[in-house]
């Protein structure tokens, strides 16, 4: 395996969410809510697609809207048009206290768009994972979790994988690809020396897991052994994805008092293991999240 190297010119403040989707890399910035896409040239600054006035967690594209995202936004879930222009489905975390607002999240292989909530502050046990269905409806599946990362999912569907950073673990679920019911989880990983963050699932079911606060990326095999790390010379690495075999990993500045030259910066390996592009989120009828 090679060393990772550093792409782009940008340090980030907090870079996750990333994905290939589309051909390109997006991914986000989150506190300064902006969407992001690398261009073709890995030494080119990244491309702004949108700005928000509030955190923008993740996207996923929306399957048959070029160009249009759900998003994991402020206090709840948006459709972003192709100009940036959100479309609110719903806002479960506005006017709550603690302050809260929305975090990582991810597209499932049913068509079904996932994400995470946490506070400011990341209180103990004040976020939640929703899950927005087909028909747009955002439903609040699990709380009490501190600071929800990934959700990651296996090929089929029926594995969730979801990190509460805080605790230092990682949490498998059993998924209802019909329904999007989870079921009893079990502990996948624990970690003791930081806190597991953004997370890819490549395509013989091993997961790659960022972890915060180590300068590593760490690959776990389906059944939890620790399988290789990739070791970065940056101390924040946040989120992760796989275009064909190449690894690609976000991290960030937010907290450190002296930044070094590679914090914030976007990595990317050759990992020989190659993963899926992004899913998309389905909606069943075309009119969801367009304006009236």
């Amino acid at each position: 395996m090679d060393a990772p190297a550093a792409t782009r010119p940008d340090r980030l403040e907090l870079g996750e969410g990333i994905r290939f989707t589309g051909g390109r890399l997006v991914l986000v910035d989150i506190l300064k809510g902006r969407l992001l896409a690398a261009p073709d040239d890995p030494t080119a600054p990244l491309d702004t697609l949108a700005r928000l006035p509030v955190p923008l967690g993740a996207v996923a594209p929306v399957a048959g809207r070029p160009g249009s995202w759900i998003a994991a936004a402020g206090t709840g879930i948006c459709l972003l048009t192709s100009d940036g222009t959100p479309t609110w489905l719903a806002r479960p975390e506005a006017g709550t206290r603690p302050a809260m607002r929305m975090n990582d999240g991810t597209a499932d292989p049913s068509g079904r768009f996932w994400a995470g909530s946490m506070s400011y502050d990341a209180d103990e046990d004040a976020g939640s994972l929703f899950r927005v269905d087909h028909d747009g409806t955002v439903v609040r599946v699990l709380e009490d979790i501190s600071v929800p990362n990934g959700p990651a999912f296996s090929a089929d569907g029926r594995t969730m994988y979801l990190a509460d950073s805080a605790r230092g673990v990682v949490r498998r679920y059993p998924v209802d690809p019909e329904t999007g019911s989870l079921g009893t989880p079990d502990t996948f990983v624990t970690v003791e020396d930081g806190s597991p963050d953004g997370m890819a699932v490549d395509g013989e079911g091993a997961v790659w897991i960022a972890v915060w606060g180590t300068g590593t990326v760490r690959r776990h095999l389906p059944d939890g052994t620790l399988e290789r790390t990739v070791r970065l010379p940056a101390s924040q690495p946040a989120g992760v994805c796989l275009e064909g075999d190449v690894l690609h990993i976000t991290t960030a500045t937010v907290g450190l008092t002296a930044p070094g030259p590679y914090d914030g910066a976007l990595f990317s390996v050759r990992v020989g293991v190659p993963g899926p592009a992004a899913a998309e989120y389905r909606p069943a009828v075309a009119s969801i999240g367009r304006p009236a």
